[in-house]
């Protein structure tokens, strides 16, 4: 190993049944402790051709958690603090595009924020910190997912906007349009904010890989969102992802160097609060997710 390289460790938070991996070795679901209250599971651990994995049922086994009200501070936390070093969300959206249709996967790069009801930052009163999320998902990482889909045989779409909105409801038909044609958004969905901007702050690299499921109900030929027509894509899209991640391991390696584009690195200048006026009790919730640069 080099001096700056370090073990890989994978993370896929989705739906429970992507989990169900050929070849996963030493699988044990652990018990994880967070600052932040309890993750939405347990996490299944192992290791995948030589690398280690983590999988987090976003929503809890049994889907417990409605999008609202997923712990996603306590998921990232958690994951951090088993030593992840790179996250793949995997999710199901809608589409606002002819082009992406079900069953296709997309590779998100960019997000617009419509949640309104989540706790979206570790830091606040007694510890800001301002991180950027100009681009919100790492390259590296989008490149192993686009990789992986590609050798799984999936029709993948490199790139595309997601419109995260807070649900459970799906959206209006005028909302629908206006996301597509006035905002210029590809996909939507409910479960990824502020999941990207945490794992920012937590300097993990992210990948998002949208499940299309449905055209949303923009689209005149398919009318309004029908939640069983979704499952059933949802149930093929789930083999799919299985497929996905059985690649990564071989394209992500063991081991790691630092991110080119600086997702470990996130925190390097965005702490503003003097150190002398930092809340401790603040600080010791930060341990995990901040202690590479609050302990420096």
């Amino acid at each position: 190993m080099t001096e700056t390289a370090k073990e890989t460790m994978i993370a896929v938070i989705g739906g429970s049944g992507i989990y169900d991996i050929d070849g996963l070795e030493g699988a044990e679901w652990v018990s994880v402790e967070t600052p932040w209250g309890d993750p939405s599971d347990q996490i299944l651990t192992g290791s995948l051709n030589g690398v280690k994995m983590a999988f987090l049922p976003r929503h809890g086994r049994g889907h417990r958690h409605s999008p609202t009200t997923v712990p996603y501070r306590a998921n990232i936390d958690a994951l951090k603090r088993l030593g992840v070093t790179d996250v793949i969300s995997v999710s199901a959206c809608g589409s606002f595009r002819e082009a992406m249709a079900p069953g296709d996967f997309v590779i998100v790069d960019q997000f617009i924020d419509r949640t309104f009801a989540r706790e979206k930052s570790f830091f606040g009163t007694g510890c800001v910190a301002h991180v950027s999320v100009a681009h919100p998902t790492c390259p590296r990482l989008s490149d192993a997912c686009e990789t992986a889909a590609k050798t799984a045989g999936i029709n993948v779409h490199r790139g595309g906007t997601y419109l995260a909105m807070e649900g459970p409801q799906f959206s209006t038909l005028a909302e629908s349009k206006m996301y597509r044609e006035s905002w210029g958004c590809d996909v939507i969905g409910m479960t990824n904010m502020p999941e990207a901007k945490l794992a920012r702050e937590a300097e993990l690299c992210y990948a998002s890989v949208a499940m299309i499921t449905d055209y949303d109900s923009w689209h005149p030929d398919h009318g309004e969102v029908d939640v069983t027509e979704i499952i059933k894509t949802l149930m093929g899209n789930a083999d799919k992802a299985r497929n996905l991640v059985k690649e990564l391991p071989a394209l992500l390696g063991a081991e790691r160097e630092d991110c080119p584009h600086g997702c470990d690195k996130a925190l390097e200048f965005a702490i503003l609060t003097a150190p002398d006026a930092r809340d401790p009790e603040v600080v010791a919730k930060l341990d995990a997710v901040a202690g590479r640069v609050l302990n420096a």
